[in-house]
């Protein structure tokens, strides 16, 4: 079963987010995308390089988000792509078996655009304002993880994990698992305050009843 957290590296410097990332495996975290937006291609792929390492001495998995040529340049365990990004089909093709390719999704078309591609697993979002991502999608809000989770229920068996993404603070974390996601994907909440790993992890883990 993948992790139920997800942590997106933050900074706008190599520097920062090197810093970032190894503060977040040091309180516990088991999986990080990469994800440093307008770096340049050599600074990106060293950056990737590095967190792959990094998480193989933790145990980690390590995601590296848009691009495939780095995922694959660097052996990362797989890529994350948004609506605007390379196919899953393409990344499929480039990428060896076993390769984790999860995709971003805003609404419930764009879910079943995602189990139609046959994602790993699917970061839907945003759950509310936030300043990590630019052109943000309509905010979905409990309401609509929910609405969401109830439609999926009545027309598909099962589904790849999905994950909730965007804004998220540990306080809204219980009540979106009750929406029926899988797990959560943070960056600021994180980035800020790594020490709250381990309680976010007993949230995560605690019995919530899953439509799964």
């Amino acid at each position: 079963m993948l992790a139920k957290l997800q942590y997106i590296s933050q900074g706008n410097t190599f520097s920062e987010q090197e810093y970032n990332v190894r503060n977040a495996l040091d309180h516990g975290a088991g999986w990080v995308q990469v994800r440093w937006k307008n770096a340049p291609v050599f600074q990106h792929t060293a950056l990737a390089s590095a967190v792959k390492k990094w998480c193989e001495s933790y145990r980690a998995v390590c995601i590296i988000n848009d691009s495939v040529t780095i995922a694959k340049t660097v052996d990362a365990d797989g890529v994350h792509l948004g609506l605007a990004d390379d196919s899953i089909l393409e990344a499929r093709a480039q990428l060896d078996p076993g390769k984790l390719i999860g995709g971003t999704a805003n609404s419930f078309a764009d879910v079943v655009q995602r189990i139609d591609e046959r994602c790993d697993y699917i970061g839907l979002g945003p759950f509310r304002f936030t300043t990590t991502k630019e052109h943000l999608s309509p905010l979905l809000g409990l309401e609509g993880y929910q609405q969401i989770i109830e439609a999926l229920k009545k027309e598909f068996r099962a589904v790849p994990p999905i994950y909730a993404i965007g804004g998220i603070e540990i306080e809204d974390i219980e009540c979106i698992r009750s929406a029926g996601v899988h797990g959560v994907a943070l960056s600021r909440c994180i980035t800020q305050q790594p020490q709250l790993i381990s309680s976010i992890h007993k949230i995560l883990h605690n019995n919530v009843a899953n439509w799964r």
